[in-house]
């Protein structure tokens, strides 16, 4: 089992950057594969990113080229670089864990959430 607590969320301008992080705890987090989620109000939540126990990535295609997902597994830590925030970009973004290879952006793949962090981006 693992804990997470995300971390970074915030209001910009379109155009903006933002970096999210998330926490995790527990053993065996290196063999875990990560992912970022988003939903905003009334919408379905998103898968946003992946990176699996290989740091294979995978992206939506709403967010290739702006967004970049990375891991230190010596801390435990998941970040979500984004660049040129778009006011779409606006969601709830979550952290989210589980044993899973080949990973995949189903959230349904997932049994660890954290809380979430809001990014709101504004014209």
């Amino acid at each position: 089992q693992v804990q997470l607590v995300e971390s970074g969320g915030g209001s910009v301008q379109s155009g903006g950057s933002l970096r999210l992080s998330c926490a995790a705890s527990g053993s065996s987090y290196s063999v875990y594969s990560m992912a970022w989620f988003r939903q905003a109000p009334g919408k379905e939540r998103e898968g946003v990113a992946l990176i699996d126990r290989t740091t294979t990535v995978k992206y939506a295609d709403a967010v290739k080229g702006r967004f970049t997902i990375s891991r230190d597994n010596a801390n435990k830590m998941l970040y979500l670089e984004m660049n040129n925030l778009k006011p779409e970009d606006t969601a709830m973004y979550y952290c989210a864990a589980d044993r899973i290879y080949p990973a995949s952006l189903r959230s349904y793949e997932y049994r660890w959430w954290g809380q979430g962090t809001q990014v709101t981006v504004s014209n």
